[in-house]
């Protein structure tokens, strides 16, 4: 189930929140961990056993870590920590890379094994790196191992962010386990926040992709240097609209509920080189290879030579994590070379160049990177690439429809992905007065136009609910 379908908005939201609401204080976490439960049930109810099983296990090996750090015993308390996080690790690969590997290993050996097509638990990827960095955390002593079965199942579970994230490390989110103070304001900003995520989704992201998918299943020799262009670009705008829309409401429904977490993007298309874009863009991601991967490696403190080799394990890792495919692979390490350029090659030169120079060359380089990240293979990858280079002509009829079929929405789009809007909605929602009213109206508007759309069958899930 997608916070943009109907079926949540008239259904899950309405009775999660009026539930939510009207029990105890000391049963809502109860009340928010069955409709988590319940909401993961929706989309894999074949694997409810399998996350509460995953829950237990990870409650009591925390607990078991905990035990062994505060005895002084770090021997065994890595010993412990290692194994769990094998096992983890070994849950998340055989559901998201089994066939992968068959399929790789035929193509070595010539073998001809066959896997399974098993249905992928939703969120795995996600609730698997939130369980790592507890398990992480606590082996540091960076945070409190819970003795609350409820409290821990609830931060795994939490359903705004359990299909695509937010990442939220378990220190960001202990007390407002235990206490949380209902607030009009925190509740009215949270509602807005998740209209302005569900507009981006749905009246943007959902339309974007009609024309994305229109162009993606021309025949390859039929794509030339236009609609190359019209397809890139609609995915770049779609990809970040999608995603940065679904964080922006699962942030909101979170404030609804009482919690506050960070924002996972941070206008990622306004950066001045791809190390910037990696601060803006998928934040709670980023900061988790940083801080459980490329930190314990070294980081950048020990040479040259080491700081290179860490910044490929990353992007190799943050490549495999988004899917089981060489496109995947190859994008992450696509970013890892132009960030080691970046830092080690051309840092002097990069540093003199103007401010807008640096953000048109790094959108550039991003949109170049989401070429291998929507292809099927290397193949369509490299194909794509060409013909944005003007290596199949320039355009003809079909590709000047569909650039004039969307040249607006890009535009409509693109202004979206930066804040001036934004800046301008909250100044005038500070002014009060009249302005608070047009914000009401506006508000329900995006309702309203994203309801029509839905029930025009525009609806069509996030795109990075797959990872």
């Amino acid at each position: 189930m997608d916070f943009s379908s109907i079926t949540f908005l008239f259904f899950l939201l309405p009775v999660s929140v009026i539930l939510y609401y009207i029990v105890p204080k000391r049963l809502k976490n109860a009340a928010l961990l069955l409709i988590s439960l319940l909401f993961f049930a929706w989309g894999t109810p074949e694997y409810l056993v399998l996350i509460v099983c995953s829950i237990l296990f990870n409650y009591f090996t925390a607990l078991e870590i905990d035990a062994h750090r505060r005895g002084k015993r770090m021997g065994s308390a890595k010993l412990v920590l290692t194994v769990s996080v094998i096992l983890n690790v070994l849950l998340l690969g055989f559901f998201k890379y089994y066939g992968f590997l068959v399929e790789n290993l035929n193509a070595i050996f010539g073998t001809s094994w066959t896997a399974s097509e098993l249905p992928v638990p939703i969120g795995v990827s996600f609730y698997t790196f939130t369980l790592l960095s507890y398990l992480f955390d606590i082996y540091r002593g960076k945070a409190p191992a819970s003795e609350n079965l409820m409290q821990f199942s609830l931060y795994v579970t939490f359903f705004p962010k359990l299909i695509s994230g937010p990442i939220v490390q378990y220190a960001d989110i202990d007390e407002q386990l235990k206490h949380r103070e209902f607030s009009w304001e925190l509740f009215g900003s949270g509602a807005r926040e998740f209209l302005i995520g569900l507009g981006k989704k749905v009246l943007l992201a959902n339309l974007l992709g009609t024309t994305f998918y229109a162009v993606t299943a021309l025949p390859l020799s039929e794509v030339n240097f236009v609609s190359a262009w019209v397809g890139a670009l609609s995915y770049s705008l779609m990809l970040y609209l999608d995603f940065g829309g679904y964080s922006e409401m699962a942030i909101g429904l979170s404030k609804m509920f009482g919690f506050e977490f960070k924002k996972n993007f941070d206008y990622p298309y306004m950066s001045e080189s791809i190390t910037d874009f990696w601060r803006r863009w998928h934040i709670s991601l980023g900061a988790w290879f940083r801080e459980y991967v490329y930190f314990p490696l070294g980081g950048s403190r020990v040479g040259t030579a080491k700081t290179i080799r860490n910044l490929f394990v990353v992007w190799a890792l943050t490549g495999i994590w988004h899917g089981a495919n060489w496109t995947f692979i190859v994008w992450g390490l696509y970013h890892g070379v132009l960030q080691i350029l970046e830092k080690f090659v051309l840092k002097k030169q990069i540093e003199r160049l103007p401010k807008l120079l640096k953000q048109i060359l790094t959108v550039f380089l991003v949109i170049i990177g989401w070429v291998f990240f929507f292809s099927d293979s290397l193949g369509m990858a490299l194909s794509w690439l060409g013909r944005m280079f003007f290596f199949n002509g320039i355009g003809d009829a079909a590709a000047l429809y569909y650039l004039g079929g969307c040249w607006l929405l890009l535009l409509i789009s693109a202004f979206a992905s930066y804040p001036l809007g934004a800046v301008i909605g909250n100044n005038l929602l500070r002014r009060g007065g009249i302005w608070k009213a047009v914000s009401i109206v506006f508000f329900a508007a995006i309702l309203v136009f994203c309801l029509a759309c839905m029930m025009n069958d525009t609806y069509s899930t996030f795109l990075y609910a797959q990872f």
